[in-house]
């Protein structure tokens, strides 16, 4: 069967035109056509397979299109890359793969249609589309992908071992693709992805990564952790999570499951914001509960402390996999060591208490609240609509406090340079602490965020160190 409307766009023309100067056959295979009989809307990376040299093809191509665009040609590989309008396009030769046991890149030598689709990683991309002038737009769909795509299902077109011992890589693309479509992994797939968990180790940090934050960007993350823990390939990447899994009980008291409250903290923040940061804020935020967990008689279940161990696990988790160590990782440290400020807060609403937590926060308090309202997973209606409530409050006393004492990204009303001026100083350390007794006196709301109520404080408090006013 053709589907021409699929590949309407004049570049499909323009490769077709190519081709036949060349006397190559090509097609549009992988993504670009899953996502057109799936209904997402037009793909921005096309892939195109060439029975013969894709670089020729990307050149020949190239030559044909009015502003010739720069053909980036990646000889290792055989491939070649060019932009056209606001598509990527990507040529590669068809081709032949086999695996070695140490490494996911593979030895490649020319090979025909077939050949490629067979080494493709699921069923749903190894469709094909003819870009050929004979059958142009004629589906080949060797492995019933058409019908994997009707029925939601995730499935290798040859054997799933040896398709995920090749390419480990492939069990985190599996698991992404059945979290982002709400695909089902099939059967004998998902047993051979536990089964070579342990070939994870072969692929790099970076790229692991960059499939967990696609996970983590889907509309229902959790879908996709819950399969990385099936299948054992969690205990690998995220051990932290792992040592939430679990409910103990001493003497009849039990705590929650703080691996599940996780992915409904998760699930729940991913309604309200597409930052993947803070939904990985919302994924690490209770992290520091497994190794703070403690029983007492008197009180049962604490987990003292959490927050602080859990912001110092961040930094070593992004370092482990060589994420940025950056403002990102800096972000989502802090919304760990914030995690139950508000949530505390609710239940005292104090203007001291608001300000102080709007001066730790800075600009990152409106994540941190869209944080605490998701970790409300009580099942409880009117636990529920309490706990919203009382949240609602502490927003609008943040509104309140932050227009009428501007403690946000805190800057003192009195320089140092003030003070050296007023007490006729050289530097030394009484001028921070000066500074520090200010900004303590506005926090706590003994004196108001203006420069003439600050003056008069830094007197006083001057004089309280044994130091002189300036003639």
């Amino acid at each position: 069967m053709k589907y021409t409307e699929a590949i309407s766009s004049e570049i499909f023309n323009i490769i077709s035109k190519a081709s036949k100067e060349l006397q190559v056959d090509s097609y549009v295979i992988g993504g670009f056509v899953r996502d057109f009989f799936l209904k997402r809307g037009t793909a921005k990376d096309i892939d195109v397979v060439a029975i013969g040299s894709g670089i020729d093809l990307a050149l020949k191509v190239s030559s044909l299109l009015p502003k010739k665009p720069k053909v980036q040609v990646f000889k290792t590989y055989g491939t070649a890359m060019l932009r056209f309008k606001d598509l990527e396009i990507e040529f590669v030769g068809a081709r032949k793969e086999s695996y070695t046991e140490e490494s996911r890149n593979p030895e490649v030598t020319e090979g025909s249609l077939q050949d490629d689709q067979n080494r493709r990683d699921f069923t749903i991309n190894a469709l094909a589309l003819s870009l050929n002038e004979s059958n142009f737009g004629e589906l080949l769909d060797p492995f019933n992908g058409i019908e994997d795509l009707e029925k939601g299902i995730i499935k290798t077109p040859l054997n799933p071992d040896i398709t995920y011992s090749d390419d480990p890589l492939r069990m985190m693309r599996a698991i992404r693709f059945a979290t982002q479509l709400n695909f089902k992994i099939e059967h004998d797939s998902l047993s051979a992805i536990t089964k070579n968990a342990d070939r994870l180790h072969i692929i790099t940090r970076e790229r692991i990564v960059d499939e967990l934050n696609k996970i983590m960007s889907s509309s229902k993350p959790s879908v996709g952790f819950l399969l990385l823990e099936k299948t054992k390939l969690l205990k690998q990447i995220l051990p932290e999570l792992i040592a939430l899994k679990g409910v103990e009980e001493v003497e009849g008291q039990k705590h929650k499951d703080n691996f599940y409250h996780t992915l409904e903290v998760v699930d729940n923040i991913s309604e309200n914001t597409d930052d993947v940061w803070l939904r990985w804020a919302a994924l690490l935020h209770d992290i520091g509960k497994a190794p703070t967990k403690r029983f007492s008689k008197k009180v049962g279940w604490t987990f003292h402390s959490h927050e602080f161990v859990g912001s110092k696990m961040v930094q070593k988790i992004f370092k482990r996999l060589k994420m940025p160590l950056n403002n990102k990782m800096k972000f989502v440290k802090k919304m760990v060591m914030l995690s139950s400020r508000p949530i505390v807060l609710a239940s005292d609403v104090t203007d001291s208490a608001v300000r102080r937590l709007v001066f730790d926060a800075g600009d990152d308090i409106n994540d941190l609240m869209t944080l605490c309202e998701a970790d409300i997973t009580t099942k409880n209606p009117k636990k529920f609509k309490r706990y919203h409530s009382n949240f609602e409050v502490v927003r609008a006393k943040i509104k309140e406090v932050e227009e009428r004492d501007r403690v946000r990204n805190f800057q003192p009303p009195i320089s140092g340079e003030e003070i050296i001026e007023a007490f006729n100083l050289q530097p030394c350390r009484e001028i921070g602490q000066i500074k520090e007794a200010i900004k303590e006196a506005i926090l706590d709301g003994k004196i108001p965020n203006e420069h003439d109520a600050c003056y008069e404080f830094m007197i006083e408090k001057g004089k309280e160190l044994g130091l002189t006013l300036s003639e």
